[in-house]
């Protein structure tokens, strides 16, 4: 154990919060925008797709609720208000281009839900929290890209809107290994259960 780990277990933080029975899968930004090298926003998500990728099939194969998210903002991206002054490249973004399209490797099927975001959280203007009510869902599993930005926004607005949240560590990907391993640090220590993706098959089995 860490001495910074040994600090936050003195202050009572980073307990486990468990999952429920009705698990949701929320695949964040796993769209070309995110993963092409071509794109300037690209990063090295191949892993964590091919792990996603695991999950994604058990999901299907359950029948339980999956949600895609991708960005994409009007013309001029007057919609992306300070996101996109803060990150100018986010204009890759603006409707009509291809960076919005996910990601072939892991496709959604017609039923399932693809939000539209403009800021980081997925939960942040979008109906998404109502999807997840409606379905009876009491835990996400959060994956995608990247785990400091759009993952870290999601899982916390998850806790926020009453879900418990899992983000199994080899789904979620980052540009930088400090930031990406210290945002799973953080995370597991107030906001979600970091954990191994075959604890997450376990779980899903007895689901």
């Amino acid at each position: 154990m860490s001495e910074t780990w040994q600090k936050y277990q003195v202050a009572g933080i980073g307990a486990t919060a468990g999952a429920g029975t009705r698990p949701a899968l929320l695949i964040v930004d796993f769209c070309l925008g995110m993963t092409s090298p071509a794109s300037p926003l690209g990063l090295d998500a191949d892993a964590a797709i091919e792990a996603t990728g695991q999950l994604l099939e058990v999901f299907r194969q359950k029948d339980l609720p999956i949600a895609f998210t991708t960005v994409r903002y009007t013309k001029g991206c007057k919609d992306g208000g300070a996101f996109v002054r803060k990150i100018p490249t986010l204009r890759v973004f603006e409707e009509g281009g291809k960076w919005s399209d996910l990601d072939p490797r892991l496709p959604n099927l017609p039923h399932e839900s693809v939000i539209n975001k403009r800021f980081a959280s997925a939960f942040f203007g979008t109906n998404l929290a109502s999807l997840f009510t409606v379905e009876k869902v009491d835990t996400v599993i959060v994956t995608g890209c990247s785990t400091s930005g759009c993952v870290r926004a999601s899982a916390l607005d998850a806790l926020q809107s009453g879900f418990m949240v899992i983000v199994p560590r080899e789904c979620v990907a980052d540009r930088a290994p400090d930031v990406h391993n210290a945002n799973l640090f953080d995370l597991n220590a107030k906001y979600a259960d970091v954990v191994s993706v075959t604890e997450v098959l376990d779980y899903l089995r007895h689901i």
